[in-house]
C-alpha cells in the first residue's frame, strides 16, 4: 500500500506473570517454552503492525489467541510490557495520562462486543455524551449526535431508551456514540458477535456502507473469517499471542505462510476472496460481452461471466487490463487450478 502509516507497532509484547519484564531485558526474545518455565503468560509476543491510513485492518484469530489483547496494547488501555507503538508520528508510550485522555477522547473511536450504553440516557443522550465529557454546547452536541443517528439509520429514534432497541439497534448506537468525534483511528472489538446472524449480516453491510462514506482507519477484530474477508482490506492471523501472517485476504487464502494459516483458510470458499484480475487473461478477445471490475470476487460476477456467450474485459480505472472466461471462474468455483 502506498498511503501513509497512521499507527506502527514495532516489537510489542504484553507478559503475564512475576518478573515478566526481565526475561525481555537486553533484547532477548523468549519463546513459548522459555515463558512456560517462568511461569508468564505470553498474551503478546513480539507483534509488528502498520495500519495504514483508510484501511480495514482485522485482526483474527481464536479465543486466546491475543488480538483483544493487542487492541488493548495498541490504544494503551493496556500497557505493554516492551515495545514501540506511534500513533499517527507521536510516541505513544511516552504520552501522559492527560495526552492519553485527549487521544482518546478526540483522534480514537471505540466499539466492544458489550453495547455499555448507558440505560437512563436516551439515543440522543448516549451518541452526544462523548462531546458532553469534552465540554461541547448542547445545542452543538446534539446537531453532531443527530448527523450521525441519521448515517447509521436510527432517525426517528432519537429519544428511544436503550430497552427500547433491538440488539442490532442497540449496536447501531454504539458505533454512532464512536463516530460523533470524528476520530482518526476506529478500533472495533467484535462488535456483531453478540448478535443474531441475519442482524449480524445486516450490521456488516451498514459497516461497509459507512466505510465507504467516511474512509476511516479502522482495526478490527473478530474470529471469523467469513466476516473477515468480507470486510478486510489486510487480515492478520493470530495464534498463541503471535501474528502468523499479514496479507490480503486473497493472498491469505491462495499462499498461506505456515500450516496454522493454511488449515484455518482451507474451507473458506474460494469464490469469496478470489478476484478477477488474478483469473484475467490478456484481452485479445475479437468480442467481448460486457465488463466487469478488477477487484471484483469471482463470487461476485460468476453469475454474469458464465451466462456470456464470450469474454468479459477486466478494467481498471477505465481502463482494460485483461479478459476473463467462464472456464476461469469455473475453474475456480470447482477448486481446479
Amino acid at each position: 500500500m502506498t498511503t501513509s502509516v497512521i499507527l506502527d507497532c514495532r516489537h510489542v509484547w504484553k507478559l503475564y506473570g512475576a518478573g515478566a519484564g526481565a526475561l525481555l531485558a537486553g533484547g532477548r526474545v523468549p519463546d513459548a517454552d522459555a515463558l512456560a518455565r517462568a511461569s508468564v503468560i505470553g498474551a503478546v509476543r513480539d507483534v509488528n503492525v502498520q495500519i495504514h491510513q483508510g484501511e480495514i485492518f482485522v485482526i483474527m484469530g481464536l479465543s486466546g489467541s491475543g488480538k483483544s489483547t493487542l487492541v488493548r496494547c495498541l490504544s494503551r488501555l493496556v500497557e505493554p510490557t516492551a515495545g514501540e507503538i506511534e500513533f499517527d508520528g507521536r510516541d505513544l508510550l511516552r504520552a501522559d495520562e492527560a495526552e492519553l485522555i485527549a487521544i482518546r477522547r478526540k483522534k480514537m473511536g471505540m466499539v466492544f462486543q458489550q453495547f455499555a450504553l448507558m440505560p437512563h440516557l436516551t439515543v440522543l443522550e448516549n451518541v452526544a455524551f462523548p462531546l458532553e465529557i469534552q465540554g461541547v454546547d448542547r445545542e452543538a452536541r446534539q446537531q453532531s449526535a443527530r448527523k450521525v443517528i441519521d448515517l447509521v439509520g436510527l432517525q426517528g429514534r432519537e429519544d428511544y431508551y436503550p430497552r427500547e432497541l433491538s440488539g442490532g439497534q442497540q449496536q447501531r448506537v454504539g458505533i454512532a456514540r464512536s463516530l460523533v468525534v470524528e476520530p482518526d483511528l476506529w478500533f472495533l472489538d467484535e462488535p456483531f458477535s453478540a448478535l443474531d446472524p441475519l442482524i449480524r449480516r445486516e450490521m456488516q453491510d451498514e459497516f461497509i456502507r459507512l466505510q465507504n462514506m467516511l474512509k476511516k482507519t479502522i482495526v478490527f477484530i473478530t474470529h471469523d473469517f467469513d466476516e473477515a474477508i468480507r470486510l478486510a482490506d489486510r487480515i492478520a492471523v493470530m495464534k498463541d499471542g503471535m501474528i502468523e501472517q499479514i496479507a490480503t485476504p486473497e493472498e491469505l487464502v491462495q499462499n498461506p505462510a505456515t500450516d496454522y494459516v493454511a488449515d484455518f483458510t482451507r474451507h473458506v470458499a474460494r469464490a469469496k476472496v478470489i478476484r478477477a484480475q488474478s483469473r484475467m487473461e490478456p484481452a485479445t478477445a475479437e468480442r467481448f460481452a460486457g465488463d466487469v471490475a478488477h477487484d471484483a470476487t469471482i463470487e461476485a460476477i460468476a453469475d454474469k461471466v458464465e451466462r456470456a456467450d464470450a469474454p468479459l474485459r477486466v478494467m481498471r480505472d477505465g481502463a482494460v487490463i485483461g479478459q476473463i472466461s467462464a472456464r476461469a471462474v469455473i475453474d475456480v468455483l470447482v477448486g481446479r487450478g
